[in-house]
């Protein structure tokens, strides 16, 4: 395989922005990506991730700040002037063209000789697992099968990065599995060094090197994975990153690296991700897979029992605190709804956090 990414060190985004009108998109983003690397741009929508992606491939134009590739300034480039490749949501595929010739539009549009365009394109057909299909037209295809054109398409120039927004999100589930194990075997195969924008959390702990999570505009952690996972650094990365019970309390007592928090009759202990005082308010984040019910006569946090769910292995409960709070757990039975139930976790596995919910 000769297909292969462009040579360079790194990407920097520096101080990036992109205003609309009075509303600030993206607020003065710094980055550096280095060549070969799986970066992942993650949270909800609206939060900016897309935006610096289009910034990123010249589709928009910058507000502040600027995007260097190694000593080179190219925000005031055009987009075909880049030379980036660019996967997008729906695909883009040219209807009326046939595989081979979506494939190589990029390569005819620079000029490629046939000979070295044939090569290229078969090359970059048989990399996505696409032979056999070459003459077909874009509707006789998959929609997983559409997406592998759409990814030949963009790696076929060679491009120094491969910029990819949400590329699974019109696949069904089965497909979106099969085709993420496909993205990075292609990323690992050429090299290459990808910038890819997701709202799953899951896509992105199984695809990136490192992670971005942005949130209004502005980036609240990078890191790997593992560090995203288990480290979150605030509650609102926290929360995206799984922790879905979170719930309010008061500081009684701090040790190190960890505190307990008193949360209605209960105590509950856990590591400190930020920094606290005794007597400061409070937030304790827990994943539902690590909260189960505790054994007669052990406190913890007290709820009522909505429903639970059957989810194979085990069932899954959902239950709500006398304040209102939600509350979802592991359970090994089934539960009765209405039944009163006493939630504990492993301090290891519960995260302490100052920073309220915005």
């Amino acid at each position: 395989m000769t297909i292969h990414a462009a040579n360079f060190r790194e990407l920097k985004l520096d101080k990036l922005s992109r205003d609309f009108g009075s509303f600030n998109a993206l607020k003065e983003v710094s980055l550096t990506i280095t060549k070969g690397e799986f970066i992942a741009l993650l949270g909800p929508s609206g939060c900016g991730k897309s935006t610096t992606l289009n910034l990123i491939a010249g589709l928009l134009p910058a507000t502040g700040g600027g995007i260097w590739l190694d000593d080179k300034r190219i925000d005031q480039l055009r987009p075909e002037e880049r030379g980036f490749g660019m996967v997008f949501q729906n695909y883009a595929l040219f209807p009326h063209m046939s595989v081979n010739k979506n494939i190589g539009f990029g390569l005819k549009m620079r000029g490629v000789p046939k000979a070295e365009a044939d090569r290229r394109v078969a090359e970059a057909a048989a990399l996505v697992h696409l032979q056999g299909q070459t003459e077909k037209l874009p509707g006789q295809l998959s929609g997983g099968q559409q997406q592998r054109v759409a990814i030949a398409r963009a790696i076929v120039v060679e491009p120094p990065l491969v910029l990819m927004d949400e590329p699974l999100s019109n696949l069904d589930a089965k497909l979106r599995l099969e085709m993420r194990a496909e993205i990075r075997r292609i990323h690992n195969t050429l090299g290459a060094t990808t910038i890819y924008v997701t709202h799953d959390q899951e896509e992105a702990l199984s695809l990136a090197d490192r992670i971005v999570v942005m949130r209004e505009g502005v980036v609240r952690q990078v890191g790997t994975p593992e560090d995203l996972f288990s480290r979150p650094d605030h509650l609102d990365v926290a929360e995206f990153m799984g922790f879905r019970n979170t719930v309010a309390g008061k500081v009684t007592a701090v040790n190190g690296g960890t505190a307990q928090i008193a949360i209605g009759g209960a105590t509950v202990t856990g590591r400190v991700r930020e920094s606290v005082a005794v007597g400061q308010s409070a937030w304790v984040a827990i994943r539902p897979e690590d909260l189960h019910p505790n054994a007669p006569g052990q406190s913890g946090l007290v709820a009522n029992l909505v429903s639970t769910e059957f989810r194979g292995r085990e069932f899954v409960g959902f239950a709500k605190m006398e304040d209102g709070t939600s509350l979802s757990f592991l359970a090994e039975q089934k539960l009765q709804p209405g039944a009163t139930v006493t939630l504990g976790a492993d301090p290891d596995r519960v995260l302490v956090f100052t920073g309220g919910k915005a």
